[in-house]
């Protein structure tokens, strides 16, 4: 039984398999972005990853790492002198899948496989794109520019500015004669 056994056997001997990942990671790295299946796709990303994580430093131990799984001097030394200082701020995620539709023959789900940083392309839309923080809490003042109290007593007549200074008064009186009788009220129910 297999339980829990996430790897992809794509249907292949594992000599044969090592060989097409490390010959796929090669292509990779020397075109930047290569069409594929889905399967095999996903399968590259988890043999390619750890081995631009190992090209962050440049040593001849990691060197040597690298090589065992790549077995190309050309794409070895690519992938530390090209890829390595491009994703050195990247704590991670460098290959991204996009699925292009199915093949014709076989409708076998097909994709590109890409690396982040080299995307010409989405890199510019990145960096033209703002990021705006958006809230549903509230919202930006009024864009109606708000008139200051000496540009109302300027415009307004005086006797509209009395007016409503009176129609104060009488709301205040109102509503002070209502917590009056409420209170009444109150002392009649306790008694």
């Amino acid at each position: 039984m297999r339980h829990g056994k996430k790897f992809n056997h794509l249907g292949r001997k594992s000599a044969h398999r090592k060989a097409m990942l490390s010959n796929m990671a090669c292509s990779l790295i020397e075109h930047k972005r290569i069409t594929t299946t889905v399967a095999k796709a996903k399968a590259l990303r988890i043999y390619v990853e750890p081995l631009i994580t190992k090209s962050k430093t440049d040593s001849t131990h990691s060197r040597r790492t690298v090589f065992s799984y790549l077995k190309q001097k050309e794409a070895v030394s690519e992938l530390f002198r090209e890829v390595a200082p491009k994703v050195a701020d990247r704590p991670g995620g460098y290959t991204r899948i996009i699925r292009t539709g199915n093949r014709l023959g076989d409708n076998a789900e097909m994709c590109m496989i890409e690396l982040v940083d080299f995307n010409e392309l989405m890199l510019e839309g990145k960096q033209e794109k703002k990021t705006t923080r958006r809230s549903r809490r509230g919202g930006k003042p009024s864009a109606k520019p708000q008139t200051t109290t000496e540009e109302v007593e300027v415009s307004a007549p005086v006797a509209d500015v009395e007016e409503t200074k009176t129609e104060e008064k009488k709301v205040d009186d109102t509503s002070s004669e209502n917590s009056d009788s409420s209170a009444e009220g109150e002392e009649k129910k306790e008694a």
